[in-house]
């Protein structure tokens, strides 16, 4: 989206991870969380192992230990934050909101109580709508480097920490009056 363009968030919503692959009409691409980066940065935690525990992690930082309580804290993902405090954020903003707002619920893991709790909630505090509500996958596949099944290793061989070349010229091939190329967002 434009938003991901400009680096700012499309919503009021907390971040869904610090590190993660769009996909949209172009292909994919790696979002990260600039903020985050800034801030390990200036703490000297921001190296090729930070982005391998990132993607074994799945952008949280919940399980990374180097990385200090208060900024793990500061940068919790939208699984990692309980759904009444995006409930309660809701409920003050609706007051200022002539219609509504689309708010996704996240759950991490979601029993039927939960469900309950957390809607009645949301009728309690006077929402007008949820939009979606965002679960985890029960199950996640292993996870572990190619050659030598431990985390936190940086990797080895060839290319590691090599740029990609620079693309020449015009990436896209597409001209006005092409079809696709309206639709295509590497000429826009």
């Amino acid at each position: 989206t434009i938003s991901n363009i400009i680096g700012v968030d499309a919503c009021i919503e907390p971040t869904f991870q610090n590190l993660f692959v769009k996909s949209n009409l172009s292909g994919e691409f790696t979002v990260v969380n600039e903020h985050l980066v800034r801030d390990l940065k200036k703490l000297g935690l921001w190296d090729e192992v930070m982005v391998a525990d990132l993607k074994y992690f799945d952008g949280s930082l919940a399980k990374i230990d180097r990385v200090p309580a208060d900024i793990r804290r500061l940068y919790a993902t939208a699984f990692e934050i309980e759904p009444k405090w995006l409930i309660e954020c809701a409920a003050r903003r609706q007051k200022w909101i002539d219609q509504a707002q689309s708010l996704n619920i996240y759950m991490a893991g979601a029993s039927g109580k939960t469900l309950d709790e957390t809607y009645k909630l949301a009728w309690q505090r006077g929402l007008k709508t949820t939009y979606y509500l965002r679960t985890l996958g029960a199950t996640h596949a292993e996870k572990s480097t190619t050659r030598t099944g431990q985390l936190n290793a940086v990797p080895t061989g060839e290319g590691v920490g090599a740029a990609l070349p620079a693309a020449e010229g015009k990436v896209c091939t597409l001209k006005p009056g092409d079809a696709g190329y309206v639709e295509c967002e590497a000429c826009q």
